[in-house]
């Protein structure tokens, strides 16, 4: 009798489970693309906006992306251009190493490399609260037309309240992530360093 309850209990919960799994790939092939379309646009969205262009909506964002950005291959690396403002516009997108894992974000130049145009993130898994908060406007905009001084910027701390003086080339930290900021110093100056590298500009 106690076979039989076993036998019973094992049976239902490989059927429970099989129903489970099955309706859960179902729903995830009826999603893929909206979550594939979803993934596109936030990539998007990242790219117009490091690059200073504004836009109103989710088919502005398509719409500007499409007539207006261009995808080049610039000596074997993957490049995103534009003109704005009668300037060339290059941007790209990096990764890079935080503090709880994987920075991701697009990082925007001038032509010759001697000013952010700016930057944003597509995914973090930095602190809530501390250094979760590089995804804020007033973090993000101390690099908007950030000069470049000697091929680098600096991330400072001690200071609070967003730098906007875009000629010292530096950007305050986020007070409390200071592992954050130091990440985020090295990952903008590394891409910068690759950005001159693939534009050619010189030291």
């Amino acid at each position: 009798m106690k076979r039989e309850g076993r036998v019973y209990t094992v049976i239902f919960t490989f059927i429970i489970s099989f129903v489970f799994v099955f309706v859960l790939a179902v729903a995830n092939e009826l999603t893929k693309d909206t979550v594939e379309r979803n993934q596109e646009l936030f990539q998007i969205k990242a790219i117009l906006s490091a690059m200073g262009i504004s836009y109103q909506s989710d088919e502005e964002a398509f719409q500007k992306y499409n007539s207006i950005v261009s995808t080049v291959n610039i000596n074997g690396s993957q490049l995103y251009t534009t003109e704005v403002n009668g300037e060339n516009i290059y941007a790209t997108i990096f990764t890079g190493s935080g503090l709880w894992g994987t920075i991701t974000g697009v990082l925007a130049v001038n032509e010759d490399v001697s000013r952010i145009v700016g930057i944003d993130f597509i995914s973090q898994n930095e602190t809530p609260g501390l250094g979760g908060r590089i995804e804020e406007d007033w973090f993000k905009r101390q690099f908007s037309g950030l000069k470049i001084i000697d091929g680098e910027i600096k991330v400072v701390t001690g200071q609070d309240g967003g730098d906007y003086e875009y000629e010292n080339g530096q950007v305050d930290a986020i007070t409390g992530a200071t592992r954050t900021s130091e990440s985020i110093e090295r990952i903008v100056n590394e891409t910068i360093s690759n950005l001159r590298d693939i534009l050619g500009v010189n030291s």
